[in-house]
């Protein structure tokens, strides 16, 4: 099993989703994406496996640096490269398995693609 999480050790939902990864007996390979932002090709990848067409959605839209950056005025590519140059504002966690991904909100909701 191909098993990756984007993980944010801060984040209290991606904290219970490697909880609940580890209590399965899983052992994810565990990205610390804020200190190893995931390229734009890597984030066009996770688009894909979590069935987004739209960027936004992948967006952390209650940040501030949604508003400082002007992600609001964005589309496509560009909110894509916004993501890249400051991954705070990608939603966390996912876990990847293969060619599925789920975001863990609510963090029960990985099991569906172990």
């Amino acid at each position: 099993m191909d098993l990756t999480i984007w993980h944010n050790p801060r984040c209290s939902k991606s904290r219970q989703t490697l909880a609940i990864l580890e209590e399965k007996g899983l052992t994810p390979n565990v990205r610390l994406y804020l200190e190893d932002a995931p390229s734009e090709a890597e984030i066009k990848d996770a688009l894909s496996k979590l069935g987004m067409d739209d960027p936004r959605a992948l967006m952390r839209k209650g940040e501030a640096e949604y508003k400082e950056t002007s992600c609001a005025d964005m589309e496509g590519d560009a909110l894509v490269a916004a993501m890249h140059a400051t991954p705070k504002l990608i939603e966390r966690p996912i876990v990847f398995n293969g060619e599925k991904a789920k975001i863990g909100r609510p963090p029960e909701g990985v099991v569906d693609i172990l």
